[in-house]
């Protein structure tokens, strides 16, 4: 027999066919994503939020090639999945944050959430939301302090005689000094917050860039928002089903997390039946907390607790198995 007929013969392990799809590719199809909101923050916080950002991703990038040595495993800072989460990370912080701060933040990101639990595709919860609670409970007052749009900021520090903006969502719990946003501020981006969610605009292109080229399905960003939005149209204003609908969409990081923080691959369930579920579930808890909770945006809670829910979810609604036909309904 020739040596073409016994290679023939060799037997593999599935799958047999293979896409062109990677981590990397993947990954970068998300960077490509995010430059058009990372554009809007240079422009409506100075070029601080590019500075922040670069810490960020850089001390992703970092910790998780130093564990990759320390720990002798393949480097994998080149599927930029690490570029990613410092990416989204800097997105969840004011501009005003002190940069060794954004910096424990990526370490933790990488190191605590994501290498602890075996790296790329093993963490339990989303890195980059995780570590904005470590960092919203490790230095609650320079995580919640905001800046207008086109406020003055040194590079390395805010200046001290810059002023504080509220958030939209300030108004939602009354605060006295805060006057509402228009809606065409909140959709271009013209309000204070975090440097990557202040602009709806930019982040539904973005959105609308990962759905065409099928990075993500719709099913979780539709509910998600929704939900948001419903929930505070029906307890969100002065009585029942008198809040804004549009107001609670646009305001905080409903839009940001919705596309690209309650999407992640990992933590998100396999079936669309279960991520709607998923999706539901995370914008019920963003709206408990908005609304009647004592801290005014509820996303990063929200997302978490449903991550850790995700496994639970995907055992209860489990997809029909390849090549089993459905039961005979008798007649």
């Amino acid at each position: 027999m020739s040596m073409e007929n016994n290679n023939k013969l060799l037997v593999s392990y599935a799958p047999h066919l293979r896409g062109e799809d990677s981590i990397a590719k993947t990954m970068g199809n998300v960077v490509f994503a995010l430059i058009p909101a990372l554009v809007g923050a240079v422009y409506f916080f100075g070029f601080r939020a590019l500075i922040l950002t670069l810490v960020t991703v850089l001390s992703c990038v970092l910790s998780e090639y130093i564990w990759d040595r320390l720990t002798k495993k393949e480097n994998t800072i080149t599927d930029l999945s690490a570029v990613v989460t410092g990416v989204l990370l800097s997105f969840c912080l004011p501009v005003t944050l002190p940069l060794y701060m954004a910096a424990i933040g990526g370490v933790f990101a990488i190191i605590i959430v994501k290498m602890f639990f075996g790296g790329v595709g093993q963490n339990i919860v989303n890195p980059a939301l995780a570590a904005r609670a470590f960092l919203l409970a490790s230095w609650p007052v320079d995580m919640t302090r905001f800046v207008a749009p086109f406020s003055r900021l040194s590079l390395f520090g805010a200046n001290a005689d810059v002023v504080s903006g509220a958030t939209p969502l300030a108004v939602v719990k009354g605060a006295e000094d805060a006057v509402a946003a228009s809606y065409t501020d909140l959709f271009f981006g013209n309000v204070a917050g975090c440097i990557g969610e202040v602009s709806a605009l930019l982040l539904l292109i973005g959105g609308a860039y990962l759905l065409i080229r099928r990075i993500i399905t719709p099913v979780i960003p539709l509910v998600y928002i929704a939900t948001v939005g419903l929930f505070g149209w029906m307890f969100g204003g002065e009585g029942l089903f008198a809040g804004d609908f549009i107001y609670h969409i646009l305001s905080g990081g409903v839009i940001l997390a919705g596309f690209f923080m309650a999407t992640d691959y990992v933590t998100s369930p396999m079936t669309a039946w279960g991520a709607a579920v998923y999706a539901f579930g995370a914008g019920l808890i963003t709206g408990v907390i908005r609304i009647f909770g004592g801290y005014p945006e509820g996303a990063t809670y929200g997302i978490l607790v449903m991550n850790i829910v995700t496994p639970l979810i995907d055992k209860a609604i489990k997809p029909r198995v390849f090549g089993k036909g459905r039961k005979a309904v008798a007649k």
